[in-house]
């Protein structure tokens, strides 16, 4: 029963009751099936609570009611809803702040971790990347970098092999013609690392052309070489040469004038090392700058414009020129031995030729162009990459961006110049300028901005790409020693060629 502590405020005190008899009053009536009752009231209990109030006395209406009074359900409901409402973004909001502190601690916690980073170099030795591998430790002390020079023969193998099965290397070096033997395992450039646009703004544009899968590049260029025309200097001033050739007919009337040989006509003094294959070492490199000079293309090897070049190579080494030949010593030895007087070459190899006669006086030069033509060369440089097996692979590329850096790239260049006549050119084109007066590389850098690439370079113990090309050259070179039309020597090495590019899905 409700307590009187509920009734409605606005009745005012419940009426109490008289019951008078009356024979009159007619049966009880009955609202649905059960009886009205009408309560007894004694007089000296007036102020107590009635047993049961008809429906008229809470609400107006007739009828008896028994029980407390209704309650309204869409005010229950409503107030459910939004209480429910209430909480259910009460924990929503708890969980964001819960996850979102969660993962800030465990990413600071992945800064903090001990990263190891195994580093394949070829050519330089542990000391080269001491300093700069310490002075990295230092801004980043969970970072630790390990150093391994590799082997390069069979390098290229190795790495491709390792790298498919996830235990190569984290960061490696490879060169610029290696990319589509070697894409399934080099990793893109993150964008949060260097975007396109900077990547282009600071390397030359052969490395844009060389390092770009689709979309994405996928090395850092550390250097950049390729072809420049060495000479010894005494020789030239002996025959009264004053200063480099600068077009192919300054080379071939230099190379006349160089020229020495005994009563019998044989070449006692060379004036350049061009026209055969065998005995002159990066033989392929040259006859690829050539191909770019003419405009020939690797896949059409049959076409004129690279059976021209075929014909204007070897014709150094036959009548009536007769500037080299067969009988002549290896070029760069013969170079050492001062045997001859012009050698075209990439720039590393004057540090052997130095170090096997350091009283030989060297000068540099860019190659001969051709009529109004620029000094364009071949490209031969090597790039770090980072595997796709790696665990580290951003930790990776943070670090090879920094030995991009003008800073670390200077200071590497100066740790190698300590050891020898000179560091790697930079690849960087904004430090162009800071080496292009060295009396060594500085035709190198020269030419840097008009570089191009083809997979003909010699000495990168690829056992792939560069190596197969260079074999079929090799063998159009001495088809037509033995005899062999230049169109059909030619023939044979461009059908050959094709099959190698096929193979490595070069289109």
């Amino acid at each position: 029963m409700p307590s009187k502590d509920n009734a409605n405020p606005q009745q005012g005190p419940i009426p109490v009751f008289e019951t008078v008899p009356d024979e009159t009053v007619p049966p009880a009536q009955t609202v649905g099936s059960a009886p009205a009752v009408i309560p007894e009231v004694l007089p000296d209990e007036t102020e107590e609570t009635p047993e049961s109030l008809t429906v008229s006395d809470i609400g107006g209406n007739s009828g008896i009611y028994d029980g407390p009074p209704p309650i309204d359900d869409s005010a229950f409901d409503s107030n459910n809803k939004s209480r429910f409402i209430f909480i259910a973004v009460g924990i929503g909001i708890f969980l964001l702040v819960f996850f979102g502190i969660l993962s800030f601690l465990l990413s600071l916690r992945g800064k903090n971790q001990p990263v190891v980073l195994e580093y394949w170099g070829l050519w330089e030795s542990e000391k080269i990347y001491q300093g700069v591998i310490a002075d990295y430790h230092r801004l980043n002390p969970s970072v630790t970098i390990k150093y391994i020079k590799k082997d390069p023969k069979s390098y290229r193998e190795k790495l491709v092999t390792q790298g498919k099965e996830g235990r190569g290397p984290d960061i490696f070096r490879f060169h610029n013609t290696w990319l589509p033997s070697i894409a399934e395992i080099a990793a893109p450039i993150p964008k949060n690392i260097m975007t396109n646009d900077e990547f282009e703004k600071t390397f030359y544009k052969v490395a844009q052309e060389d390092l770009k899968i689709d979309t994405s590049y996928h090395g850092l260029p550390l250097e950049i070489d390729g072809l420049i025309l060495v000479y010894n200097n005494n020789l030239f001033k002996k025959a009264g040469i004053l200063s480099s050739p600068k077009t192919w007919e300054d080379l071939v009337k230099a190379s006349n004038t160089l020229r020495v040989q005994d009563t019998s006509n044989n070449i006692l003094t060379s004036g350049i090392a061009l026209g055969t294959s065998n005995n002159i070492e990066h033989f392929s490199d040259i006859m690829g700058w050539m191909f770019i000079q003419n405009g020939a293309d690797i896949r059409q090897l049959n076409a004129p414009e690279a059976v021209q070049v075929l014909i204007d190579y070897r014709r150094f080494a036959e009548p009536p020129l007769n500037f080299w030949s067969e009988k002549m010593p290896n070029n760069i030895s013969a170079f050492v031995q001062e045997k001859v007087a012009m050698i075209i070459v990439p720039s590393w190899q004057i540090i052997e030729i130095k170090q096997s006669n350091p009283d030989i006086d060297i000068k540099t030069a860019s190659l001969p162009v051709l009529p109004g033509g620029q000094p364009i060369s071949i490209a031969s440089y090597w790039v770090e990459g980072v595997s796709r097996t790696s665990k580290n692979q951003e930790e990776a590329w943070k670090f090879l961006k920094y030995l991009t850096t003008k800073e670390i790239m200077e200071k590497l260049y100066k740790t190698e110049a300590e050891t020898r006549l000179f560091g790697e050119p930079y690849s960087r084109v904004d430090l162009q300028q800071k080496l292009i007066q060295n009396e060594y590389i500085g035709p190198v850098l020269e030419q840097a901005p008009f570089m191009k690439s083809l997979p003909v370079i010699s000495r990168t113990y690829d056992n792939g790409l560069n190596d197969q090309i260079i074999s079929y050259l090799n063998d159009a070179v001495e088809a037509t020693i033995q005899g062999v039309s230049y169109e059909e020597a030619m023939g044979k090495a461009s059908q050959g060629v094709k099959q190698v590019l096929e193979q490595f899905n070069i289109k």
